[in-house]
């Protein structure tokens, strides 16, 4: 797995994660253990604002220094990095929350103890036009700023020495903090900031390393399983503020739960949706580089929740910073994948209380399937090749060489359902139900999901593990492994599940799945799999007749692809119709061109209707604009 990477608005690659975590660690401890002593940095939970707020006007003295910083907890080994603090403070990363209400004028002073000029961007009045909010701070100086805070909305502030700020240059990556405007009058609302970031070394100032680098994927300043770790009680109004300050996209996961988009912003504007506004309900949401958004959510069910990015590669365990290996994933045997298979950018969530609605009835008749992981065809133990088998009494599906894609499961709404996953491969697994609203036991996360006294461990080679829910709406939805992610989807368990008011009536002419899953093999990395092919068989189509299209991206990194349905050169148009799920409503659901940009884990519907014959075809192309996959159309 030695292929070079892609841009990064499709991230770094896998087989990058892994060249990268094995073997880059060396040369950072020996930086490290050279470099002069610096006191530590805080880890901030962006819970307490900065400065002195008095008489409407907020006076904050910050400083930019170098700093000891333990991602992975304060008894782990840490490495010296750029970061913020206020003037007589410890260092802080993220940066000191600034936090005002609307109309609050802001005095900061920025002092850098640097050995460079320092460029500051982010204090100035947010939610005007575009003129420049550089500051420039000279080595050893004391730059003052006076501004408004502008429009109520979530922001950030960040620092570099580079005329174009990189997230991705090793010690800048850290300088940022979050900056908040509240609405004029009242209390602020109880909700939580959360700024994401990436620290990568790359050697000597100003390369960029693209192997043998070593880096982090933060959410305010930890990498899982250090980071915080957030507890609800059932029924509790639960508000997030995500801050992008990274350079890589990350589509951002709820588990087990719908939520709200409330914002989004870009760090100089936050668009913030009225109350009387249509819902923008989602599972997933895909948040680019430098971007923002607000979510809220109510815990309807007790038990352990993640909140990741569904990024794979952002939530690869993490190689310890002073150097020591790590064994490869085939290897490990671990008695927990949840603590010790991931890292990154992943969020526990606890909700507490007693939960009832899932408690069993009596006499309740469920549904009863199988679904069976095995080993397929050709398959090495550096690219293993999986796949499931679905079985329904006496009926399965194929189980021929190569068993890809894994199979569409079509349940009915309101319909209880049992799921037997049956492992028969060589090591542990799980299976996560994306989207489904179900109890924590069975959302899949190996060692994980469930509650105190009650986790649902992964299911080892020769075991099974049945999943019971009750589908609550009708929609496009995924299942895919959730114990060592990368290296089995990968190796093909991947699958789409539908639910629909009416199985019965499903007609597969009228309604298409294109499910976007990750090669099996690295030679083939620069394409990706559509319903498990690198070149599938066209789609038949008539003239004037509707088609409902569903685009479900279980790819394990790029998480900027952009799918094209067109004739030619000329895009068509579709009217949208559902996202993760849910039914959009009415002033969503529109006509509007034939295309549409993917995240890690997102689903989109679509009506389509060809008006005449014609050949057409659905592209897939990465951030870049290299097309990765071409699905034929023929429509008679």
């Amino acid at each position: 797995m030695l292929a070079s990477p892609p841009p990064i608005e499709d991230t770094m690659r896998p087989a990058l994660a892994v060249a990268s975590l094995l073997c880059a660690a060396p040369l950072l401890g020996a930086l490290s253990r050279s470099a002069p002593p610096v006191a530590r940095a805080a880890i901030n939970d962006n819970r307490t604002p900065a400065g002195s707020l008095r008489n409407g006007v907020l006076t904050i003295r910050l400083e930019a220094r170098e700093a000891e910083w333990h991602p992975d907890g304060e008894s782990a080994p840490g490495v010296v990095v750029r970061a913020f603090g206020e003037l007589g403070k410890p260092a802080s990363i993220p940066g000191p929350l600034i936090r005002v209400p609307e109309g609050t004028e802001i005095h900061a002073s920025i002092t850098n103890t640097l050995a460079h000029a320092l460029l500051v961007r982010g204090l100035a009045t947010r939610g005007g036009g575009a003129a420049s909010d550089t500051i420039v701070v000279a080595v050893g100086a004391t730059r003052q700023v006076r501004f408004t805070a502008g429009s109520p909305g979530t922001y950030y502030y960040t620092g570099s020495d580079a005329p174009r700020p990189d997230s991705l240059s090793s010690a800048n990556a850290e300088l940022s903090g979050a900056f908040v405007v509240d609405p004029r009058g009242g209390a602020p609302r109880k909700d939580r900031v959360f700024l994401i970031a990436l620290w990568r070394h790359t050697g000597e100032p100003g390369q960029f390393v693209t192997r043998g680098a070593l880096l982090r994927f933060t959410i305010n300043g930890r990498s899982w399983p250090n980071t915080e770790r957030l507890s609800y009680a059932l029924g509790d109004t639960v508000r997030f503020r995500i801050i992008n300050a990274s350079a890589a996209v990350h589509p951002m996961h709820l588990h087990g739960f719908y939520f709200d988009v409330g914002s989004r912003g870009n760090g100089t504007v936050d668009s913030v949706y009225p109350p009387n506004a249509p819902v923008y309900r989602v599972v997933t949401e895909r948040t680019p580089a430098g971007r923002t958004f607000t979510m809220t959510w109510v815990p309807e069910r007790a038990g352990n929740w993640l909140f990741h990015c569904h990024d794979n590669f952002h939530v690869l365990r993490n190689a310890a910073l002073d150097g020591a290996p790590l064994t490869p994933e085939r290897m490990v045997h671990t008695g927990n994948h949840a603590m010790d298979m991931m890292g990154g950018l992943v969020m526990g969530i606890e909700v507490r209380g007693r939960d009832i609605s899932t408690i069993a009835t009596a006499g309740e008749v469920r549904r009863q399937l199988r679904l069976v992981a095995q080993a397929d065809s050709a398959g090495t133990d550096s690219e293993p090749s999986f796949g499931y088998v679905l079985h329904e009494g006496e009926r399965a599906t194929s189980a021929a060489a190569p068993i890809l894609p894994g199979p569409t499961i079509i349940l009915k709404r309101g319909q209880p359902v049992t799921i037997t996953v049956v492992n028969h491969l060589g090591e542990p697994t799980a299976v996560h139900w994306h989207g489904m609203e179900l109890e924590s036991y069975f959302d899949g996360v190996a060692d994980f999901a469930g509650s105190r006294g009650h986790i649902a461990r992964a299911i080892a080679p020769g075991d099974s593990f049945a999943a019971r829910f009750t589908p609550r709406r009708s929609g496009t939805f995924m299942y895919h492994p959730h114990a060592d992610e990368v290296r089995q989807q990968q190796a093909g368990l991947t699958g789409t599940l539908l639910v629909v008011d009416d199985p019965a009536a499903f007609d597969a002419t009228h309604d298409i799945t294109l499910l976007l899953t990750v090669p099996r093999l690295e030679a083939d990395a620069a394409k990706i799999l559509v319903n498990g092919a690198l070149a599938p068989a066209p789609i038949e189509m008539k003239a004037g007749e509707h088609y409902r299209i569903r685009l479900v991206n279980v790819h394990t990194y790029r998480p900027s692809m952009v799918t094209r349905l067109l004739q030619d050169s000329t895009l068509l148009a579709w009217r949208a119709v559902a996202k993760d799920g849910m039914d959009l409503p009415a002033v969503r659901a529109t006509m509007r061109p034939a295309m549409q940009q993917l995240g890690n884990g997102e689903t989109y519907d679509f009506d389509f209707a060809p008006t005449a014959p014609a050949d057409l075809r659905f592209t897939v192309s990465s951030a870049a604009g290299a097309v990765l996959a071409t699905q034929p159309v023929h429509v008679r």
